[in-house]
């Protein structure tokens, strides 16, 4: 197939049928919501929204007057159609969809508004990458040739996930939601905030405001590689409002992303301390902490110190509707537990074998309160170690081990999601290259992110379906900027996209050849995004270390 024939759609489709005439869209052309006349349709259940946001994005690149309106309103010229579908045979599901281009139209049949969005988000591929521009190039087109084709469509996972720490590097609003964009336009559903960390605390919390006026700034960063002990001496910090968090909320819900904080505890805590001493264990007055890594200096585990995470969670909720709340759970040294008469007691008074099970049951006692609150408690898989309270969600990260881990999970009822740092780990480089930049190991080529399974070998097929999906992870120690960031993560998330939406994705070759035209919608879209054969040379410029 010939490069003009490879549509280049990515995520791959479930079905997929080609036709010689497609549909011919010009100005004039509509959005239309309709039901189903053969079934009495779901009414506008959501679409509206779709069609209105569709129209808003297809008028700015075409400068087009693109228009909202019924089946009654027709106007004589090909239009796009989002049709409400009964999903009788359960071939659809929420996120399915089936999409029709033929010189009649555009047809997008869903049961769902989730699904009439990924609907239109396969339409923008399939449309000149310049249409997913901000504004016109040039004159606006005469007409939009969107191929004949014929697709039925659905998610193999329910949960298809980005993490994004803007803790170690605090990221701006503006740069969250254009990663919101990019996450919908490749039908991942998950934005995972790890918003609090040793190095910074980034969420407004009113009952606590040295949260932010102290633990969110740090007075300097490591320069370079932690190895290399060296300091920058600039200070850093920046943090987010409720109302800044509640436009991302909002924005992303508009695009069936569901944003999942993270509040790290009972370790990677410092930042936290440093504003109020009174939560850590030696009563110490600590700064922000200016290394990477982890530090020691944990939360004690007296009744106050959970009375104020309970606190912070309850504002966190306030802000995030998310079903899920994330609260960390790994990495948390057990030094100062073991070495204060105070934490010794403690465990003593809770009945516990030693002080290192208190973060179990700390565990235990946070798993309750989302419960008691109607929300799922979500942790590192080290919660499993310390016994992860029965309904909490696992995601698994340690390595080779965490296939081992995410079998140990699943068996023992847990649901899990899967993001395993030598797949799935974007912070690592692309490969021991030294025109990439600084990172924390190499090397996770875009060619071994799309070799990843989520479902671990061996798992038996009662507990398979307890892995309910991925994500992928940028860590920011090495990660200061936008630009960066998107480095990292671009084409990598295109690879793992679609390992958690194809059911059967077509092989490495086939994809490769896809990706090559879709590379040409990021860079319209102005994505910093690394070239598939390397860095270009002013991207290798831009990660020369500093003298």
């Amino acid at each position: 197939m010939n490069e003009q024939q490879v549509l280049g759609l990515v995520p791959e489709p479930a079905s997929m049928q080609r036709d010689d005439a497609g549909c011919a869209l010009r100005p004039g052309s509509a959005v239309i919501t309709s039901p189903e006349p053969a079934t009495g349709g779901h009414g506008n259940d959501g679409r509206g929204a779709v069609a209105r946001l569709l129209a808003r994005e297809l008028s700015a690149a075409t400068g087009w007057d693109v228009a909202v309106t019924s089946a009654a309103a027709v106007t004589g010229v090909p239009n796009i159609e989002l049709v409400a579908v009964r999903d009788t045979d359960g071939r659809l599901g929420p996120e399915g969809y089936r999409l029709a281009s033929t010189p009649t139209g555009v047809r997008i049949e869903a049961s769902e508004a989730a699904g009439a969005f990924y609907g239109t988000r396969t339409l923008l591929q399939l449309l000149p990458p310049d249409l997913l521009r901000a504004a016109p190039v040039g004159k606006s087109p005469e007409v939009l040739e969107v191929p004949g084709l014929r697709v039925e469509d659905r998610p193999r996972f329910a949960w298809r996930g980005m993490g994004l720490d803007v803790s170690r590097h605090y990221m701006p609003k503006h740069f969250i939601l254009r990663l919101v964009d990019l996450a919908a336009l490749h039908k991942l559903n998950t934005l995972h905030l790890h918003l609090t960390d040793d190095q910074g605390w980034r969420i407004q919390i009113d009952k606590y405001p040295r949260l932010t006026a102290v633990g969110a700034w740090r007075r300097e960063s490591p320069l370079g590689h932690y190895r290399d002990a060296r300091t920058d001496g600039t200070p850093h910090g920046g943090f987010y409002t409720k109302a800044d968090l509640a436009e991302i909320v909002a924005y992303a819900a508009a695009r069936f992303v569901n944003v999942v904080p993270e509040i790290d505890m009972p370790g990677h805590m410092r930042a936290a301390i440093a504003a109020y001493p009174e939560l850590g264990n030696t009563g110490e007055q600590l700064e922000v902490f200016t290394n990477w890594g982890i530090s020691e200096d944990v939360l004690n585990m007296q009744d106050s110190t959970v009375r104020f995470c309970t606190d912070v969670l309850e504002e966190v909720m306030g802000v995030f509707p998310s079903r899920y709340i994330h609260i960390g759970g790994d990495e948390c040294p057990t030094r100062q537990w073991e070495t204060s008469p105070r934490a010794r007691a403690r465990a003593s008074e809770l009945g516990l074998g030693g002080p290192e099970h208190l973060q179990g049951w700390f565990t235990s006692q946070i798993g309750r309160f989302l419960a008691d609150h109607g929300r799922a408690l979500v942790g590192w898989d080290e919660i499993l170690d310390a016994g992860a309270p029965q309904n909490a969600l696992i995601t698994v990260w340690r390595g080779e081990e965490a296939l081992r881990v995410a079998l140990t999970a699943a068996r023992t009822g847990h649901d899990v999601v899967m993001a395993p740092e030598p797949w799935a780990y974007f912070d690592w480089s692309y490969a021991d290259d030294p025109r990439e930049p600084v990172a924390i190991r190499p090397a996770i080529s875009v060619e071994k992110a799309y070799s990843f399974e989520p479902v671990p070998e061996g798992l038996e097929r009662e507990h398979a379906e307890r892995v309910i999906g991925a994500q992928c992870q940028l860590w920011t120690e090495y990660v200061n900027t936008p630009a960066h960031a998107e480095y990292m993560y671009f084409p990598r998330v295109c690879a793992f996209s679609e390992k958690l939406w194809s059911p059967a994705a077509a092989g490495w070759d086939d994809f490769e050849q896809r990706l090559g035209v879709h590379l040409r919608r990021l860079a319209a879209m102005g994505v910093n995004y690394r070239p598939l054969d390397g860095p270009t040379p002013g991207q290798a410029r831009l990660w020369e270390a500093p003298a």
